[in-house]
């Protein structure tokens, strides 16, 4: 994990790849369970027998599934201390260049993109995430996320 002491740490660290998460499941039981959050409750996504004539020989995770893990996976790799509070602010541009096969395992590249100061000791922050499927040969997601962070 990578420690960053406080959000003036920051500025300095623009352009840089900052981590990199550990491996994350993504298991049938969560594509369920999220489709049952959501209701989208596509077959692609939760029939396995219908999906294994699909186009990706199984069910695959949601888009956004799979954009949701985005926080728990920085987190894992990422640790900024001094600072009271963590909130998202949005996204920018976000992509889904491959699909994530149920059971798959996932992990995010952190790559600080912008950080401007904000009023009260805040910083906004944009993040460039590249979520990688172990033994994929693309990204299935590509995220800029944007935290705003106040010390």
């Amino acid at each position: 994990m990578k420690t960053i002491d406080s959000l003036a740490e920051l500025p300095a660290l623009v352009g840089q790849e900052l981590a990199v998460s550990d491996w994350m499941p993504v298991t049938q039981q969560q594509i369920d369970l999220f489709a049952d959050a959501t209701g989208d409750h596509q077959w692609i996504h939760v029939d396995p027998e219908r999906a294994k004539s699909g186009p990706f020989g199984t069910t695959i995770a949601h888009g956004f599934l799979t954009l949701s893990l985005i926080p728990k996976m920085v987190e894992s790799a990422l640790e900024i201390r001094n600072q009271r509070m963590s909130v998202n602010y949005g996204l920018n541009r976000v992509r889904f260049p491959a699909p994530v096969p149920a059971g798959s395992r996932l992990r995010a590249r952190v790559k600080l993109l912008e950080c401007e100061p904000l009023p009260q000791d805040g910083m906004q922050i944009v993040w460039q995430v590249t979520v990688e499927r172990e033994g994929g040969d693309k990204p299935v997601c590509v995220a800029e996320s944007v935290t705003r962070r106040y010390g």
